[in-house]
């Protein structure tokens, strides 16, 4: 009698629906969160992007322009010395894309009555002008403000407006007679600035040739630079092309 010996049954593992399923959603979960991640940082990225270019509008908006020549008037610093010099600088000014009103309160005013500018007592101003040449840097000069044509009556720059501004350059504390003018052209001095400082010391006057920047700072939009040089002839009213 012969007996057949089949051998130990072969060992078989497997898994239940129960656990597929497990693992699916695990799949699931995970790639959910990688899709939210993703999704978030792109959301966030294009926010940022939106912002940036939006910024961007916001500050070409309230940009301000020049419009036509930059005029500059001689004065003489003395009668002893007959000293000439550019004691003031004239431009005019409009909103460049018709953007933002700007903010043009001004910290001295004129008058026309020989001894301008005359300073605004605390003036909250916030368009501030500064001043460099080979020989100095001043970070803060004098300005007054007038209006050319169509105007609402208040110190802001709006669409369709042009502002004339008068830099003042020179810090005239013993006064300085113009060629038209013997009354004089001016007062102010350090004492009465308001922390403006202007042009004293006699050898750092603008002569002929000299080159000079001038910068318009508003609050917002960007800065605008008007770089002339004198001519070769300083006459009573002059035409900085």
């Amino acid at each position: 009698m012969f007996t057949h010996n089949y051998g130990t049954p072969n060992s078989e593992k497997g898994i239940t629906g129960l656990e597929t399923a497990i693992i699916l959603i695990a799949f699931v979960v995970v790639a959910s969160v990688f899709a939210f991640t993703v999704l978030s940082t792109g959301i966030f990225a294009s926010e940022r992007s939106k912002e940036t270019v939006f910024a961007g509008l916001e500050e070409a908006k309230s940009s301000i322009e020049p419009r036509g020549s930059v005029i500059a008037y001689k004065g003489r610093v003395d009668t002893t010395s007959a000293t000439d010099t550019i004691y003031k600088v004239v431009f005019v000014v409009s909103n460049a894309v018709a953007g933002e009103p700007v903010d043009l309160t001004a910290p001295y005013t004129t008058d026309g009555s020989g001894t301008d500018p005359d300073i605004v007592s605390n003036a909250e101003y916030k368009t501030v002008i500064s001043y460099t040449d080979s020989n100095q840097y001043l970070a803060d000069v004098p300005w007054s403000l007038d209006w050319v044509g169509n105007s609402n009556s208040d110190s802001l720059l709006e669409a369709g407006e042009k502002a004339e501004i008068t830099v003042w350059l020179l810090e005239r504390a013993t006064g300085v007679t113009n060629a038209t003018d013997s009354n004089g052209v001016g007062g102010w001095d350090a004492a009465d600035a308001n922390g403006a400082n202007g042009i004293l010391e006699s050898g750092t006057l603008i002569g002929t040739n000299d080159q000079f920047t001038i910068e318009m700072k508003p609050t917002s939009g960007a800065v605008l630079t008007i770089q002339r040089t004198a001519p070769s002839r300083l006459d009573t009213v002059m035409d900085l092309k």
